[in-house]
């Protein structure tokens, strides 16, 4: 797509915009065409290469189809952003900051399907100092993640209609505590255990 409309490109092409949804950063024609697509290509391989590197790769084998989709999902994702400058670059008018939330919702929303899917390992999950020590614990506060990830991508497609800054906050906002919640409840599950 990129090479197919390299030549209807300006030589600076939009490539950030911020909170307020206006363009605050420009790039070369050909760093934003050829770059990107370089990029997602290589997260796409360490994507793939981390969980052979794993200790539990085992684990990670179990739910093998989950990850593969969802470095599908994330790949989707990124290819969107590329797409979004690209029709920037040719003059268009888009809501970058609407899309990028939806687009994000849709990532979480699926990462809160697989959280409770996802077994004990070192590369993909909620990797805390007692997750990492306990399976059950990692079990437990997968499950509670999951739906944490799923009500948070809720949020995000509301939000995503709000105006770019009370969005870029709302988001902020939910994921810190999201982390917050994450981290006191996998800790509390780790000492609860350690009484018993």
């Amino acid at each position: 797509v990129g090479i197919y409309f390299y030549p209807q490109l300006p030589q600076r092409v939009p490539c950030h915009w911020g909170i307020n949804g206006q363009v605050d950063g420009w790039s070369s024609k050909d760093f934003a065409v050829f770059f990107f697509p370089g990029l997602i290509a290589a997260l796409y391989l360490l994507l793939s290469f981390f969980p052979l590197m794993d200790p539990r790769k085992a684990n990670i084998e179990l739910f093998s189809h989950l990850y593969f989709w969802f470095k599908v999902i994330f790949v989707l994702f990124l290819d969107s952003l590329y797409l979004m400058t690209i029709y920037a670059g040719l003059g268009h008018s888009i809501n970058v900051g609407q899309c990028v939330m939806l687009g994000i919702a849709v990532l979480f929303f699926f990462l809160g399907l697989m959280m409770p899917k996802i077994k004990h390992n070192y590369t993909i999950g909620i990797r805390l100092p007692w997750t990492l020590h306990s399976e059950a614990v990692w079990e437990t506060t997968h499950r509670l993640g999951g739906k944490l990830f799923v009500a948070l991508a809720i949020l995000m497609v509301v939000m995503s209609f709000l105006p770019g800054v009370y969005a870029f906050w709302g988001l902020i906002g939910g994921m810190i505590l999201m982390m917050v919640i994450l981290f006191w409840y996998s800790y509390s599950q780790y000492k609860k255990l350690e009484q018993t």
